[in-house]
């Protein structure tokens, strides 16, 4: 089982991110933890979950394949 043991809070991304998306500049979502972080592997640091790094969303999904195709 896994459980969220507040390691996460470190790496914590400060904000939004000021030009394009949050995914495009690096930032990870832990759907565990509820947050995004900053954190170079594919596992949350905390928890152990995959953490995701591309939107769910049909609209930011088309924003972000183009953003990355540049």
């Amino acid at each position: 089982m896994k459980t969220c043991k507040n390691i996460c809070k470190d790496y914590k991304a400060k904000g939004k991110a000021p030009s394009g998306g949050r995914y495009r500049n690096g930032q990870k979502r832990c759907q565990f933890c509820e947050i995004y972080i900053m954190w170079e592997g594919l596992y949350c640091p905390c928890c152990g979950s995959r953490l995701r790094n591309k939107p769910r969303n049909r609209k930011y999904k088309a924003k972000f394949r183009e953003a990355m195709s540049l």
